[in-house]
């Protein structure tokens, strides 16, 4: 299913994991509640603004809290898989995200509704990534804490500069499983909550079963693959920080309006953006950019507070062609 070329433009909005959580002390679900009815009431006024809407999600906190208590209650129940844990973080986020659009669209008297489906995504089981684990999950960690958790065999990496987490495989992905569902709903009138924490990972046995894997897909990358195959208008990445920096951290540091395919390319490759942190979401643009059959397609990123400001062209990065 083609969408129309008179549908109004269709926005692919991905919502970090870690700007669910706006304060590292206070990760309690009371406090996700609060920034995730702050962040839909930026959202719906993108839909009430015309704008279509697919709203993917990052999970790597809430992941990383539910292995933990995997591990605490390990003398007393069963542990659960990581496919289920990111199947388990699809339906509590969406549901959250899911409630708080609806309210927001009743709230601005907007005639929309918003669903959650449970998606799966389909990676390779031979990508080297499962070789080599660099998705943070959970909680930032002091370097004492890292190295007990290494010591019981998890990798950690620093994320960034603002501490150690831990780090669980990120393979990439091939096939959106549910997308003609995704592009049905969209037709339909719905706003849709998809892809959530990247996607259930899954790969296609020899017999062509779909089977759960041990992994985390990177959400931003997902939510490219997503808007490539929607051909979607824009790519809204929203994440912790208002602008793309330069020199990241550092009293060199300078925030970028504007990013071409070509500078985002070159800023890449001389090490700009930290692997986990911005990095991934660089590319995830640049892939969405080069592989797009729409050529009005952009990108943004920006905190969700200034979502809507950052379409309206008063702030966040703005990557082009």
């Amino acid at each position: 299913m083609t969408p129309s070329p008179h549908s109004p433009p269709l926005a692919v909005v991905a919502i970090g994991g870690n700007s669910l959580i706006k304060n590292r002390d206070h990760p309690e679900v009371k406090h996700q509640w609060e920034a995730v009815r702050e962040t839909c009431t930026h959202i719906a006024r993108l839909v009430r603004q015309g704008w279509r809407t697919v709203v993917t999600h990052g999970n790597g906190p809430q992941v990383g809290f539910i292995l933990r208590r995997n591990e605490l209650a390990a003398p007393e129940v069963h542990t659960t898989p990581l496919s289920l844990i990111v199947a388990d973080t699809q339906g509590s986020i969406g549901y959250m995200l899911q409630q708080a659009l609806n309210n927001e669209f009743h709230r601005q008297n907007v005639a929309r509704q918003c669903i959650t489906l449970i998606t799966q995504v389909r990676v390779d089981a031979d990508d080297p990534a499962f070789e080599n684990p660099t998705k943070p999950i959970g909680g930032f960690l002091t370097a004492e804490m890292a190295q007990r958790f290494a010591e019981v065999g998890w990798r950690v990496m620093e994320d960034a500069g603002r501490g150690w987490r831990r780090v669980v495989p990120s393979p990439k992905p091939v096939e959106i499983i549910e997308q003609k569902a995704i592009q049905q709903a969209l037709e339909l009138g719905w706003i849709v909550v998809a892809c959530g924490g990247g996607g259930i990972p899954v790969v296609r046995t020899p017999q062509g079963e779909l089977r759960g894997v041990s992994a985390v897909i990177d959400k931003d990358r997902a939510s490219a693959l997503l808007g490539i195959h929607l051909r979607a208008d824009l790519l809204l990445i929203s994440t912790g920080v208002e602008k793309v920096a330069l020199h990241f951290g550092t009293p060199q540091q300078r925030d970028l309006d504007r990013m071409t395919l070509e500078e985002a390319r070159r800023y890449m490759a001389e090490g700009h953006f930290a692997e986990g942190s911005m990095k991934p979401k660089i590319e995830a643009c640049i892939d969405f950019l080069e592989r797009n059959p729409n050529p009005e397609a952009f990108c943004l990123i920006t905190d969700p507070e200034n979502l809507v400001r950052a379409v309206q062209g008063e702030t966040g990065t703005r990557i082009v062609r």
